[in-house]
């Protein structure tokens, strides 16, 4: 099922739950406009409230995945308010694709730069064309990519995340996966297969365990070890006694599939 009512992001779902929203400002290499960022808050959200939804795939029209933020109508309102508020709901933004119970994958191909390789780096999972290529390139034109260094740095190892924010080169998606910023490289015939694959192993999973999890995952990267661990137990506990998790345990010990509900 396809809804075009934004003209800015795409949404399409699948009989499974399965969401693809797709950035739909091609002749702007998909630049987050206040409008581009207007129109993911609304899919966000409608994601967050929909409990039916299994997983997120992000995708994009044209040539490039995401050029970052759109520095043409940065420039209509050069003044210190106009910038707080912008580079503040992007983030926001960033945070609610993290905040999803569900996880979300990143259909990468052609360039995604700056605020556009945050967003790969804000992904929970990221699958991408061998021709893709990223970088954080602000400070080539004087604008360090601050923002994306929250998540680019949470992605990569720290003196590789920083190497990228000095100098603003590109990588190579291969270097992306060594590095830590995607998870998978294919060929741009197959770039939908590797997606797929990535989405059906996930919605063969109970949601409501990679709902659990996924919270834990993020909440533990912020705090120290035993803060860590004894949420995590907690986590664990809670999760133990969903039904999802009993009937599985349970046909683990018959020998037979789960009969998950969803």
């Amino acid at each position: 099922m396809n809804d075009a009512a934004s003209p800015f992001v795409l949404k399409a779902r699948d009989a499974r739950g399965v969401v693809t929203l797709t950035l739909n400002r091609s002749a702007s290499f998909n630049a987050l406009s206040e409008g581009m960022l207007d129109a993911l808050e609304q899919a966000i959200g409608d994601i967050a409230a929909d409990e039916s939804v299994r997983a997120v795939v992000i995708a994009a029209a044209g040539k490039a995945f995401c050029a970052g933020h759109d520095l043409k109508e940065m420039r209509t309102e050069p003044s210190l308010g106009y910038y707080q508020r912008l580079f503040e709901r992007c983030g926001a933004m960033m945070l609610s694709i993290q905040r999803l119970a569900v996880p979300v994958i990143a259909r990468v191909h052609g360039i995604a730069t700056a605020a556009g390789c945050q967003l790969v780096a804000v992904c929970d999972l990221a699958v991408a064309s061998s021709e893709a290529r990223f970088a954080v390139s602000g400070v080539n034109v004087g604008l360090f990519c601050s923002t994306p260094s929250v998540t680019l740095s949470r992605n990569l190892g720290r003196k590789q995340a920083f190497e990228m924010l000095v100098t603003g080169e590109f990588i190579s998606a291969e270097e992306a996966r060594e590095k830590g910023l995607i998870n998978r490289v294919a060929s741009p015939a197959e770039l939908d297969a590797e997606v797929e694959a990535l989405v059906a192993s996930i919605v063969a999973k109970p949601r409501q365990a990679l709902a659990l999890g996924k919270a834990l995952f993020y909440r533990q990267l912020e705090t120290g070890i035993e803060a860590a661990l004894a949420d995590a137990s907690q986590t664990m506990a809670c999760n133990m006694m969903d039904e999802s998790a009993l009937e599985g345990i349970q046909a683990f010990i018959e020998k037979r599939s789960p009969d998950w509900k969803r």
